[in-house]
């Protein structure tokens, strides 16, 4: 008999009663420490009292009104959000799928209102995970996200990752936009080279395609800065944003120019829920504390810290660990094993994080993870792979 909860995950035999910072805890009082943060949601930690206190002061005044009047929570955040970045205007979502639809419908309304409807080509990349939506399924092109649920969306063409040579085949004057991931999440915790981002922003700019980049898993000072791409010192003409701009409340956003917003006048595009108060409240307040320079400077402290300690491990374990790679507290542990048993085996030691595809381990912990907590992550990391090397 079917369980009552659609079966569509592989769901480990944990559940969470209640969290305090790094550290989720089971109805008998366990504590694990967590290392995923909810696959890159909670940046602040479980019950971060500044969080608690923009819900619980929002919930007592108003919950929810829809997008037919005005929400002063939701231009308070977007005030935050084009203050600190490239963009000029703001759509909110309630998840980082509902953001990659609204982009692509964006990218093609953008030629459509340029007198150009069949100017519909995205190139994306292998590897790549902007949701599972038809149209974010068929941005991947993966086997395993698309089987069974033809047919697609067209107008994608997936490139192999990292290959500058195949993207400039690729990219013509009939090229709507390329959409990429500074960094892979789901795909194993792959940056992509600076100069290459430079290198597709020229190549963009070019052919006059739109950049589109999907920062939901590596946004929101993940990597060290508030968004990935800043490193290259480039701009988009849209981002994705999701995860950790709403500190684990649902919450998503598209993050837009004013050329490539143009086209998207009253009637075009909608939401019930998307940007309600309460989640503006939180994300408000998650902005505050992220995008502050001092709190950027610590998580680049903290990733160099974790990543010097993780290093140890991967020479500790040579059978287990291949390399550490990644940037800022977005890191992964390429494996030798399969990540999964990996995983499985931390369960034991009480520590929680994430397999991803390229046989990598993800380690996604909130950003204002304890230098202690670091430490202590790497000796039960120590004592898993010690038990896969056994």
């Amino acid at each position: 008999m079917i369980s009552h909860v659609l079966p569509t995950y592989n769901r480990a035999p944990l559940a969470f009663e209640r969290g305090e910072g790094s550290w989720a805890i089971t109805a008998d009082g366990t504590r694990y420490l967590d290392l995923g943060a909810g696959i890159a949601v909670n940046v602040l930690g479980h019950a971060n009292p500044d969080l608690v206190a923009a819900l619980t002061g929002q919930a007592g005044r108003i919950w929810h009104v829809s997008n037919l009047y005005q929400i002063p929570e939701q231009e308070r955040l977007a005030d935050l959000l084009v203050d600190r970045t490239f963009a000029d205007t703001v759509f909110f979502t309630n998840s980082g799928t509902e953001a990659a639809e609204m982009a692509i419908k964006m990218v093609r309304k953008f030629w459509d209102h340029a007198g150009d409807p069949e100017r519909i080509e995205i190139l994306t990349f292998e590897g790549a995970f902007h949701g599972r939506s038809t149209g974010a399924i068929a941005a991947s092109g993966a086997e395993k996200m698309v089987k069974g649920f033809g047919p697609l969306m067209p107008g994608f063409r997936t490139l192999p990752w990292g290959d500058l040579e195949a993207l400039e085949g690729a990219i013509s004057d009939r090229t709507a936009a390329v959409m990429i991931e500074p960094v892979q999440g789901e795909g194993g915790i792959r940056p992509l080279p600076d100069a290459e981002l430079k290198r597709i922003r020229e190549l963009c700019d070019r052919t006059g395609a739109l950049l589109v980049l999907d920062e939901v898993q590596c946004g929101m000072g993940r990597t060290g800065r508030l968004f990935a791409h800043e490193y290259a010192g480039i701009t988009p003409d849209l981002m994705m944003v999701a995860k950790g701009i709403g500190g684990g409340f649902p919450l998503g956003a598209v993050l837009a120019s004013e050329a490539a917003a143009r086209p998207m006048v009253a009637g075009t595009h909608g939401s019930t829920y998307g940007g309600n108060p309460l989640a503006c409240a939180v994300g408000a307040r998650v902005m505050e504390i992220v995008a502050d320079d001092a709190f950027l400077a610590e998580v680049n402290r903290k990733g160099a810290l974790f990543r010097q300690k993780l290093e140890g491990l991967v020479a500790a374990h040579p059978e287990v660990f291949e390399a550490v790679r990644g940037q800022g507290l977005m890191l992964g542990l390429k494996c030798k094993v399969a990540p999964v048993d990996l995983v499985k085996a931390g369960y034991a030691q009480h520590i929680l994080t994430v397999p991803a595809a390229d046989n990598t381990l993800r380690l996604l912990p909130p950003l204002n993870i304890e230098d202690a907590d670091i430490a202590e992550a790497v000796r039960r990391l120590d004592r898993a792979a010690a038990e896969l090397d056994a």
